[in-house]
């Protein structure tokens, strides 16, 4: 009887005749189909599935790719849409596919490349336990502000500084303020290299500004609010004129802390976008809950957001883990 309903149920699938897409969630990795099975009604929900952890497969697959279409590229970082199925097999629409000049190409890969990468990127990567911790505005002032010092001496900041001057990915700007011209409110809009620059649900762009006195939301103070307001409403409104079909409110602006890089940025989402890591407690921090801790903290407009503790997760892999939090922790002098 089992051995009959799996076969039932897989003789099924191919006969399946589509009416109406439903829904589309998870940015775009699950699919909800209305359709028809022998003139039956039938909903159909369709989820990539995770990869196979063989090697052997694995190591094929960069090689196996019918198609590859390169999204953008800056430095050693480069993003691309790839297939995984034959050519053959894609079917060109009437109208618009929703890709440039309506291009008969359908991805179901994206593809982020680091080449050459550093043993950081290697450490990042990897699978690793993870820390939650405490800095104390003590800590930050001794180890942790010269750490972000250091990184930004290194050139780390290099392909930051190549796209607001605009010597890469001019074409991806969505909006930017003329170079030089804005002062301190110079600042541009571009996708996160995570975003498919498709689906409008899993919409994630980037706000980058052009100041570099600000490395991160520590560097906020009370005489930022008056330019951390005209940043947000500028973004906000350069990305719903961009994509008309999203409301205001229907965005989320956040911060990162710790930040990838130690140039101050702004991550803006669709709500829809379902939250993973990399909005979690222990990250992203709100712009709106920055601005409001701001205008209620007590002193003149230097007071400021390295006057606060910040808890926040770590890998043990992790500079910031190994080198700092890990011997302070050693050694007892953790609240220092």
């Amino acid at each position: 009887m089992e051995t009959d309903l799996k076969a039932r149920a897989e003789a099924a699938v191919p006969k399946f005749k589509l009416l109406k897409v439903l829904n589309q969630d998870q940015a775009g990795r699950r699919v909800s189909l209305h359709g028809t099975i022998d003139n039956e009604p039938a909903v159909m929900v369709v989820e990539r599935a995770t990869f196979p952890s063989s090697e052997v497969y694995l190591a094929g697959l960069p090689s196996s790719l019918s198609r590859l279409r390169n999204l953008g590229a800056n430095d050693i970082y480069a993003w691309s849409m790839a297939r995984t199925g034959p050519v053959e097999s894609e079917v060109k629409p009437d109208g618009d596919n929703g890709h440039e000049n309506g291009v008969d190409f359908f991805a179901d890969l994206k593809i982020n490349l680091i080449y050459p990468c550093t043993e950081a990127h290697v450490k990042k990567y990897s699978k690793q336990g993870v820390r939650f911790v405490t800095e104390t505005p003590e800590i930050y002032k001794n180890h942790i502000r010269p750490f972000m010092q250091q990184k930004r001496e290194q050139g780390r900041l290099n392909w930051v500084f190549n796209i607001i001057e605009g010597r890469t990915e001019v074409e991806d700007v969505i909006y930017r303020t003329k170079l030089g011209e804005a002062g301190d409110e110079g600042f541009l809009l571009l996708p996160d290299l995570n975003w498919d620059r498709k689906t409008l649900e899993g919409l994630h762009l980037l706000a980058l500004v052009e100041r570099r006195d600000i490395w991160s939301l520590r560097d906020l103070k009370k005489k930022h609010i008056p330019w951390l307001q005209h940043i947000k409403s500028k973004v906000v409104s350069a990305t719903t004129q961009t994509y008309p079909s999203i409301e205001e409110n229907q965005l989320k602006l956040y911060v990162h802390y710790q930040p990838t890089y130690y140039h101050f940025h702004i991550h803006i989402v669709h709500v829809a976008l379902e939250a993973g890591a990399t909005q979690a407690t222990g990250k992203a921090v709100g712009l709106d809950s920055i601005l409001e801790t701001l205008k209620v903290m007590g002193g003149d407009d230097e007071a400021g957001m390295d006057a606060l503790s910040m808890s926040y997760t770590l890998g043990e892999a992790s500079e910031l883990w190994t080198d700092i939090f890990e011997p302070l922790k050693t050694s007892g002098a953790a609240s220092r």
